[in-house]
């Protein structure tokens, strides 16, 4: 009974949604404000009844309804409470309710919290809104219903993906859909300008605090999903430009470029049609990587469907609503076109150079990701474009990408002379030549000139982000008022570039300096990595509570002195007889000391020699720091109540404008 009442609430929220789009657009057409009012209404009790239908499929496996097929595709008597409530979205049909949930979520949230928007524009937000929502609970109800009942019914589930069975999946996905789906707000705004004509700083203000939003937890789902890969694979990587890792990371470059690009219209009224492309380009791009991800062309552990039909309905929808979205822009956009009164050299200038950058980055991943998929529909044969390439793609913007973003903090807006900008910059550039060189040889390791150029790009940004802080405080005789007077959008702009900065440091010296070897050891035997001593202690057999696993220890120890005693896994799951492997790392600040348990040598004796891989990991942790870093900047940024009052007083001279 409860799946049936989860599968008419989905049908309940489809005519809900309908009406969130027709009778708000109506009222828009005629000025009807009571009928503008319904998209507030309707936004929120759409989300109650999807909210519902998760509540139930959530129901339907913690109390093991093995006569949901959903259920019992993705989840076992043996699995844990914590896996079965994540197994929710562990796999397609309930990754695409999550989906919708986080969705309708985001539109009742802007119904909540943006009641001091003009009502047209309101109405108009939630319409697209809707629209969406619209879409997407088609595409559940006709080809991915996660409440379809299997008969007869199975004994017991068929358990859930291993490889899912992490507290990582517990937290990546919801992190990684609220930034996807998040977007979709940044989308409607833009689509209510192009539609209203109102596209002025007011609009910015009011898109910008959401979009930034998305973007915090996109970061935070990305930063988790390579964390999770990290220490869940077992092969010693954290990025492996994998379609899907790149179906995300795109998003996340174009949604950069668009907070940085809301910045300029918002303080000098600039770049207002470029703001809006790539609004309509952070969700394409978000749809684009569903498609990816649920039309069954790509081979991954994150891409759950195999269905074409899906895939054909997602890229249907996908045509239809870009499709519209760019008649749109194309129409509208040139009235918003602006002659710029602004040189290169200025703060908007660099931003816009910034977002050049942001973007040939972004449609240089497409490129590689859609190329082999290209070059097999047209019978080209088989083409693998793998890191190699994105790397040598990739990476050469990198450098001045961080330039600009340290730059850009210490030029002024509308034009800068460059004596000035010298005497601000001339010390942090000063000092991050001298970081980049001593680095490398005080952590003891040779130095190399990409491990010099990381460094000193890495503390560039660090010491540029701090600046604009500085430049306040000292602006003021009381300093400890001026430290609390700085906005928390100037805090959380500073905590951006700085996490950007700690992660390029950890990425450069993570990929130049990373050790690993492969090693054969017996209990007792002992192997050497980068001064390190790797002592096996041999395997024993422990039972999990869906898995058996032979458990290793392996002490590790530094100049004699004991440092760590590491047990990596490998578990062989009773449901499914999958084998994974369970890594074990030591970390600080500096290093990761990383071991993966292979094969059994012998498998006839139960002492014998096994085979292990060994990695050396230096500063690995500043990856993770520097994505949750970059991540709690948006947060504090978003969260500037200057953005609250300025919505009050440009509604209410907008209200007075309309009743004049």
């Amino acid at each position: 009974m409860i799946p049936e009442l989860g599968h008419f609430a989905l049908v309940a929220a489809l005519l809900v949604a309908l009406l969130q789009v027709a009778l708000p657009a109506l009222g828009v057409w005629r000025r009807d404000r009571r009928l503008m009012a319904v998209a507030s209404s309707a936004a929120q009790t759409q989300f109650l009844l999807i909210l519902f239908a998760y509540l139930c499929l959530t129901w339907a496996f913690v109390t093991r309804d093995w006569s949901v097929a959903y259920v019992a595709a993705n989840s076992h008597s043996e699995l844990p409470l914590a896996y079965r409530v994540s197994a929710v979205w562990g796999a397609h049909e309930g990754s695409m309710l999550l989906w919708v949930l986080m969705l309708s979520g985001w539109a009742a949230a802007v119904s909540v919290f943006n009641r001091r928007l003009p009502p047209d524009l309101a109405a108009t937000t939630l319409a697209v809104l809707g629209a969406v929502g619209v879409g997407f609970l088609l595409f559940i109800l006709l080809t991915s219903n996660p409440f379809e009942r299997s008969f007869p019914v199975p004994a017991d589930g068929r358990d859930l993906n291993p490889l899912l069975q992490d507290p990582g999946l517990v937290i990546h996905p919801p992190m990684l859909y609220m930034g996807y789906v998040g977007f979709s707000v940044a989308f409607a705004f833009a689509l209510a300008a192009l539609i209203s004509g109102r596209l002025d700083a007011a609009w910015a203000r009011w898109t910008r605090p959401w979009t930034t939003t998305a973007w915090l937890f996109l970061t935070c789902g990305i930063t988790l999903g390579s964390w999770w890969a990290y220490n869940e694979l077992g092969w010693g990587g954290w990025w492996f430009w994998d379609p899907v890792e790149n179906a995300s990371f795109m998003p996340w470059l174009v949604g950069t470029a668009l907070i940085h690009s809301l910045a300029v219209t918002e303080k000098r009224g600039q770049l207002k049609a470029w703001t809006v492309l790539l609004a309509i380009l952070a969700f394409a791009l978000s749809l684009l990587g569903t498609f990816l991800v649920r039309s069954g062309v790509l081979v991954s552990v994150h891409a759950f469907a195999t269905d074409p039909a899906r895939g054909v309905f997602i890229l249907t929808f996908l045509a239809i609503v870009l499709g519209i979205a760019f008649t749109l822009y194309a129409w509208r956009a040139p009235r918003f076109v602006s002659v710029a009164d602004f040189a290169l050299f200025s703060r908007e200038g660099l931003l816009l150079l910034n977002n050049v950058f942001l973007v040939v980055a972004a449609f240089a991943v497409l490129l590689g990701t859609l190329y082999p998929l290209l070059a097999e529909a047209l019978n080209l044969g088989k083409v693998s474009v793998g890191p190699p390439y994105f790397n040598a793609v990739f990476l050469p913007l990198t450098a001045p990408l961080a330039v600009l973003v340290g730059l850009a903090a210490a030029v002024g807006w509308k034009r800068a002379k460059p004596a000035e900008v010298w005497k601000r910059v001339r010390v942090p550039a000063a000092l991050a030549v001298v970081a980049g060189l001593a680095l490398p040889w005080a952590l003891g390791h040779r130095t190399l000139l990409a491990a010099i150029a990381g460094g000193m790009l890495a503390i560039w940004v660090l010491l540029t982000a701090a600046q604009e802080i500085g430049r306040r405080v000292l602006a003021k005789r009381d300093r400890v008022q001026g430290l609390l007077q700085v906005p928390r959008a100037v805090w959380g702009m500073t905590l951006a570039h700085a996490g950007l900065g700690i992660w390029v440091l950890g990425v450069s010296f993570v990929s130049l300096y990373s050790v690993e070897k492969d090693v054969r050891l017996g209990p007792g035997q002992a192997a050497e990595l980068s001064g390190y001593a790797f002592r096996f202690d041999g395997v024993e057999g422990r039972a999990g509570p869906n898995y058996d696993a032979d458990h290793g220890r392996v002490e590790v120890s530094h100049g004699g002195r004991v440092l760590a005693e590491l047990e990596p896994e490998k578990r062989r799951y009773r449901a499914s007889g999958q084998v994974m492997t369970e890594s074990a790392v030591d970390h600080n600040a500096l290093r990761d000391l990383y071991v993966a348990l292979g094969e059994p040598i012998d498998k006839a004796r139960a002492d014998g020699d096994w085979a292990l891989r060994l990695y050396y990991k230096p500063m690995m942790r500043l990856v993770w720091w520097g994505g949750f870093i970059m991540a709690l900047g948006g947060l504090i940024a978003a969260s500037d109540r200057r953005y609250r009052l300025a919505q009050a007083r440009e509604t209410a001279a907008v209200r007075a404008e309309a009743l004049a």
